[in-house]
C-alpha cells in the first residue's frame, strides 16, 4: 500500500473541488520564511511524512510570522518520525475554526464495498472516539454501482448531529470525496480535522490518501506522488521488500506474492493460505524458531514468481534455512511451487545438502511436487505430517546446523 503526502493529496482535493487551505512545500527554513511572509498571517508548519499522529510527535507547529515559521521549519527538517526523515515541510495558512469534524472512506472487507465514517468530533483520534464515545460516530456502506448522491451524504451528517447551512456543503464535499475515492482506486481517504469556519464554510484541514497497489497500472499519473510502505506495519519499505514488490509487479495478473521483513531471525519463511500461514508462523515460534520474514505466495503464481520470492527470502543476511509450507492448496499447483523454489534456491547459491530446506506441501499436483523437491535434496513432508510437526522439524534442522 502506498500513501500520498499531504500537499499532493490536497492538490488532488482542490482539483476535485474540495476546499483546502493555501499552502506550499518548503525544503529549508529560509524557504518556509519566504512562504510565510507571502501569506501575511499566522501559519501552520507540518512535517511531510506519510504517518499519522504527527501532532502528538511534535511534527505540526504553529507560527505567527515568518521568523517563527523559519524556526519551526528548522526544528523539523532533519528529524525522524516513525523511521521517516523529514526533508520537506508544508507551510499552510492557519484557518479560523468554529468546529472540527471527521470523515473517512475505507474499503469494508466484510461487506466488500466502501464504508463512510463521519463524526462531529474531529481533530482527535477516531479510534479514541470509537472506544470512548461510539455514539458520536455514523458509519454506513454504499454500493459502488449505486453511488453516493448528495442527499444521502447530507443524511449522514444530519444523523451525526449537524444542522444549518453547512449541511449542503458537507453533502457536496462528501460526494466529491466519494468520486475521488472511486476514480483513483483508493483504499483510504481521511480528513481529520475537517474545519467548519465561523461563516459556515468547510475546509479540509488534513488529507490522508492511500492507494491500492493492485490498481497502480491504471493510475500511472500517481506514481510520482506515492510513497511506498508496508501496510502491515507502516514504515519505509526495506530493500528486500521493494525487491519482492517488483517480483510481484512483473506479472500482477497471476498469483500473489507478499514479503514482510522482520527484525533478526534465521529461518526464511515462504508460506500461503491466509489463516494457515499465520498458524505456521506461530508453530515456528512455539517450536523455538525465529522467522526472518513473513512471505506469502498463493493464487497459483508462476514458477518465475515463486523463484523470485524464494531468492528474496534467501537474500536476507543471517538466514540459515528455508521453510516452505501450505496446509492444503486448492488452486495453487505444488509442482509449480516446487520448481520455483528449487530454481530460487539455486539462484541464491544455496545447496540443500548443507543448507536446511523443508517443504510441507499438500494439494494439487503434490505427487509431482514431492518428486521435484526430493530430487533437489529438499526434505519433503505431505498431508500426513501436521503443520506443527513440520515446523518443529525445521527448527530442529536449524539447531542441528544443517545435518538431517
Amino acid at each position: 500500500m502506498a500513501r500520498i503526502l499531504e500537499h499532493h493529496a490536497k492538490q488532488m482535493f482542490a482539483n476535485a473541488g474540495i476546499p483546502v487551505p493555501e499552502g506550499y512545500p518548503a525544503v529549508s527554513a529560509d524557504q518556509a520564511a519566504t512562504i510565510a511572509e507571502g501569506m501575511n498571517g499566522p501559519v501552520v508548519i507540518k512535517a511531510l511524512v506519510p504517518v499519522g499522529k504527527r501532532g502528538e510527535a511534535g511534527a505540526i507547529q504553529f507560527a505567527e510570522d515568518s521568523r517563527s515559521a523559519s524556526q519551526a521549519a528548522r526544528d523539523l527538517i532533519g528529524r525522524y518520525i516513525s523511521a521517516y526523515m523529514i526533508d520537506t515541510v508544508l507551510v499552510e495558512e492557519r484557518i479560523e475554526i468554529a468546529s472540527e469534524l471527521y470523515i473517512s472512506i475505507i474499503i469494508d472487507r466484510d461487506e466488500r464495498r466502501p464504508r463512510i465514517v463521519i463524526s462531529a468530533s474531529g481533530g482527535v483520534s477516531i479510534e479514541d472516539i470509537a472506544r470512548e464515545r461510539p455514539e458520536e460516530i455514523v458509519s454506513q456502506t454504499f454500493s459502488m454501482s449505486e453511488g453516493l448522491p448528495e442527499f444521502r451524504a447530507r443524511e449522514l451528517w444530519v444523523a451525526a448531529g449537524l444542522t444549518g447551512p453547512v449541511i449542503p456543503l458537507l453533502g457536496r464535499l462528501t460526494n466529491r470525496l466519494w468520486n475521488l475515492f472511486l476514480q483513483h482506486d483508493l483504499r483510504l481517504i481521511e480528513i481529520n480535522p475537517l474545519f467548519v469556519t465561523p461563516d459556515d464554510t468547510v475546509i479540509a484541514g488534513d488529507a490522508v490518501l492511500s492507494v491500492d497497489d493492485s490498481a497502480n497500472f491504471r493510475h500511472p499519473e500517481l506514481d510520482r506522488f506515492t510513497v511506498p510502505g508496508t501496510d502491515r506495519s507502516w514504515r519505509p519499505m526495506t530493500e528486500l521488500e521493494t525487491r519482492a514488490q517488483r517480483v510481484h509487479e512483473k506479472d500482477p495478473y497471476r498469483g500473489s506474492a507478499r514479503y514482510l521483513e522482520l527484525d533478526g531471525g534465521n529461518i526464511g519463511f515462504l508460506c500461503g493460505g491466509g489463516g494457515a500461514s499465520l498458524l505456521l508462523y506461530d508453530h515456528l515460534v512455539q517450536a523455538g524458531g525465529h522467522p526472518a520474514n513473513y512471505a506469502e505466495i498463493g493464487g497459483n503464481p508462476t514458477e518465475a514468481k515463486v523463484a523470485g520470492m524464494t531468492s528474496v527470502v534467501l537474500s536476507k543476511p543471517g538466514v540459515e534455512g528455508l521453510f516452505v509450507a501450505h496446509n492444503i492448496t486448492n488452486n495453487t499447483q505444488i509442482d509449480v511451487i516446487a520448481r520455483g523454489v528449487v530454481q530460487g534456491i539455486r539462484q541464491a547459491g544455496r545447496d540443500p545438502a548443507s543448507f536446511p530446506v523443508i517443504a510441507r506441501e499438500a494439494g494439487l499436483h503434490d505427487v509431482e511436487g514431492k518428486d521435484i523437491f526430493e530430487g533437489a535434496g529438499v526434505t519433503y513432508f505431505g498431508e500426513e505430517t501436521t503443520l506443527a510437526s513440520a515446523a518443529q522439524q525445521m527448527v530442529d534442522a536449524i539447531q542441528e546446523g544443517g545435518s538431517r
